[in-house]
């Protein structure tokens, strides 16, 4: 990206302040802030990650769920997780035979989740909790999988919660994180750049009729770390055996390491 472009990555600043979007704030405001985001755009979060991502979100789930197998009998904790699009599809592959824990900070989004469950006929093997990611309600070494999708960098203190995710995996337990990342096509780049900060806040605009959680979102994956930044830091958080997928030539990745 070209010098001065506000789209550059930018590095986690000091202990006393964090970003959102691009905006600094101390630590104990960003919390609300990202509530509030999602708060507004609950009832449209799937509109909202279509798009963000063209609809590719969809194929990145599924990459994510087939690359996680989970298993029948397993525990499966589901972090920023509340509209439920991650659960659903991890009971579609456990088939009735285990147990998905979805925790989110906001209420709104797991009102959505619980709806969306009630509406398919989905009652059993799924529990819906109020949490952050960074002090998790679950036992340490309690569940077989940790996952994350688009979560991960509306966290205040990222190293934080990748301990908790630590914490909570059973020894042998997988940790998986999807996050919208940083481009590595050169070209791709210019043009994503271009979608994210002119197009996507005017459809947010049109479609939602709120262009600024758009234009935060846009800004939150520019400030989140890059690719091996994110591996080096799942490592220090005490997880082993980190990999990277690039999706769609690094507009999203996964991460996968797990806890020996």
């Amino acid at each position: 990206m070209s010098d001065g472009d506000k789209s550059q990555a930018i590095p986690d600043q000091p202990s006393e302040s964090r970003w959102f979007g691009y905006q600094r704030v101390a630590p104990e405001e960003k919390a609300p802030l990202v509530r509030g985001v999602f708060e507004t755009v609950a009832g449209r979060y799937d509109v909202m990650n279509d798009l963000m991502s063209g609809g590719i979100h969809r194929l990145w789930k599924r990459e994510m769920v087939a690359w996680l197998r989970p298993r029948r009998g397993s525990t499966i904790l589901d972090v920023a997780g509340g509209t439920g699009d991650i659960a659903l599809r991890i009971l579609g592959r456990i088939d009735g035979d285990g147990r998905v824990i979805v925790v989110d900070a906001t209420q709104a989004m797991l009102a959505v989740g619980r709806d969306r469950m009630i509406d398919q006929g989905l009652l059993a093997g799924i529990e819906w909790i109020a949490g952050d990611a960074e002090c998790l309600p679950i036992a340490d070494a309690s569940v077989d999988a940790y996952t994350i999708a688009f979560g991960l960098r509306n966290v205040t203190r990222i190293d934080r919660a990748l301990a908790e995710a630590h914490r909570v995996l059973k020894p042998g337990g997988r940790f998986l994180c999807l996050e919208f990342s940083h481009v590595s096509v050169p070209m791709l780049n210019k043009l994503y750049d271009l979608y994210s900060f002119s197009i996507l806040p005017m459809l947010g605009r049109v479609v939602a009729g709120d262009a600024a959680p758009y234009r935060y979102l846009a800004e939150s994956i520019r400030t989140f770390p890059a690719q091996e930044e994110l591996a080096a830091r799942i490592r220090a958080a005490g997880l082993d055996q980190v990999k990277v997928r690039n999706l769609s030539g690094g507009v999203a990745a996964l991460h996968s390491a797990w806890r020996v």
